[in-house]
């Protein structure tokens, strides 16, 4: 069995305290890394839990926010070696019938916040003569289009684009830029996308559960450790000849 050794690196993960996010903090910090977990929900702006771990508050829908917050943590923990951006949102409804404030919600998030984050994260990098990998958690639905999630469907296009092209333009400083496309994850969001997209399909939540299931071809749906192991990949060594890709962890039901 291959082990990877995340020792004497520092990664920072967006969206850390719940879902996919929690799952690669624990993940890192059993490969051996210094963990930065940013979330709106932490109390603090900056904790230190233990000498692996850092709890930092932040609310990615504000570009102003994110640049302090990077501010804080480049003074205290200096440049870090990985950036996984996995904060994200969602909202359910069909396209005609959806809000232009849902939209600007979901886009401020997934797709300006990461856009912020990863833009300061690489200069840092490039500043300081240091290779690293930025990963951007993005989604099957960059790739695809679901009914009733037009401006998550849109946000995720949105970062896919944003990968391929900073890691064209990072990739002589040796930074690579990579995203992972999970498909339907088990995760606190996912159950809140079930009930009310249940509501506006006119199904319930089991009922859906049941849907995804049959479009998986490996019959089931993930957990965030599929993806976090991905993740971990993607951080390694392992995946040294590899940028500007979006991988599929998806149980086969998304394979381009």
């Amino acid at each position: 069995m291959i082990s990877i050794d995340l020792s004497h690196q520092t990664a920072v993960v967006t969206g850390g305290k719940s879902g996919i996010g929690k799952g690669i903090v624990e993940l890192f910090i059993k490969s051996g890394a210094k963990v930065i977990s940013a979330d709106i929900s932490y109390e603090e702006p900056y904790r230190v839990v233990n000498p692996q771990l850092v709890e930092t508050q932040l609310d990615i829908s504000k570009p102003d926010d994110i640049e302090r917050w990077c501010d804080l943590l480049i003074s205290e923990a200096g440049v870090p070696d990985i950036l996984v951006n996995c904060a994200g949102t969602s909202t359910m409804d069909y396209v005609i019938d959806s809000e232009l404030a849902d939209w600007e919600k979901v886009f401020s998030i997934n797709s300006t916040g990461l856009y912020v984050t990863s833009k300061r994260f690489a200069k840092e990098m490039v500043a300081a003569r240091k290779s690293g990998r930025i990963i951007q958690i993005a989604s099957q639905a960059g790739k695809n289009g679901y009914r009733a999630m037009g401006g998550y469907c849109a946000s995720k296009h949105a970062v896919l684009g944003l990968t391929k092209v900073m890691a064209i333009e990072l990739a002589r400083q040796n930074i690579l830029v990579n995203a992972v496309c999970p498909g339907i994850v088990e995760t606190p969001m996912k159950h809140r996308e079930r009930i009310e997209g249940g509501v506006i399909r006119g199904m319930t939540a089991q009922e859906i559960y049941e849907e995804d299931c049959s479009q998986v071809p490996l019959g089931r749906t993930a957990e965030v450790e599929d993806v976090a192991n991905v993740v971990l990949f993607l951080a390694s060594p392992l995946s040294a000849y590899m940028t500007g890709q979006a991988i599929n962890v998806t149980g086969g039901m998304t394979m381009h």
